[in-house]
């Protein structure tokens, strides 16, 4: 074993949840650290985003002509790794009518509630809820739309699945999660600074059929820098038994 694998993180092992703790818990409550000083990156990033959902909350028209409802209504979405709400902000509550923030570190969502989401959008969000999605169990029947964004490399292979089944059972009927997150070109990475993995599109798609999740849309976010991970989004719907 080189000294290199020796500083390596266990996957999963005793400290995996408490060291990236311990990492987050050293980071600005700011836009530049939610982002590791790409902050320059949100607009583009939430107005990709915004796009990506709208057919879902939009209404259409049939091949007859006929007006065809929106597959998702606009009520409630749950923001997944929330930090101090940047996405929210920026992308959910500009096409929700509220938000449930989840995100383990409480000095994010103090933040979110006491400036960053100002009196206007802090009004639109029901709960500030202070868990890790290891441990997040959402209210049954609740949302229209769950979103998770670069939030899901903290998880072990095993509590991502299990996530995932516990956010099927958070949805309305026909609603929706969405998942915004960094791949490999190959091979899953691991960041002994944050204790989080980095896996490729493959894996994380056999991820999703274990929690018996279907892909209905994805598309590579446009614009980034070359230098960064590609990032894909993902619309998934429960698999009907």
């Amino acid at each position: 074993m080189t000294e290199l694998d020796k500083a390596m993180p266990e996957i999963g092992g005793p400290s995996w949840y408490t060291d990236a703790a311990g990492y987050w818990n050293g980071v600005e409550p700011t836009v530049q650290g939610m982002l590791g000083g790409f902050g320059f990156l949100t607009d583009i990033d939430c107005k990709a985003s915004v796009e990506f959902v709208n057919e879902y909350v939009t209404s259409g028209k049939a091949k007859n002509g006929s007006v065809v409802a929106p597959r998702i209504e606009k009520g409630m979405a749950c923001d997944c790794g929330a930090g101090i709400g940047r996405v929210s902000k920026n992308f959910l509550l500009k096409v929700f009518d509220r938000v449930d923030l989840v995100e383990q570190e409480a000095k994010f969502l103090d933040q979110a509630k006491a400036s960053f989401l100002g009196e206007e959008h802090a009004g639109r969000v029901d709960n500030f809820i202070p868990k890790g999605l290891q441990d997040f169990e959402p209210q049954e029947g609740r949302y229209d739309l769950i979103w998770t964004q670069w939030v899901l490399g903290h998880l072990t292979d095993d509590d991502f699945v299990a996530f995932f089944e516990r956010c099927k059972r958070g949805l309305k009927p026909n609603s929706l999660i969405g998942v915004k997150e960094n791949v490999t070109r190959n091979g899953v990475e691991v960041d002994a600074e944050d204790s989080s993995v980095t896996r490729p599109d493959s894996l994380l798609k056999e991820l999703f059929a274990k929690a018996g999740l279907k892909i209905i849309k994805e598309e590579v976010q446009k614009g980034f820098p070359p230098s960064l991970y590609p990032v894909y989004m993902y619309m998934l719907e429960p698999v009907q038994s």
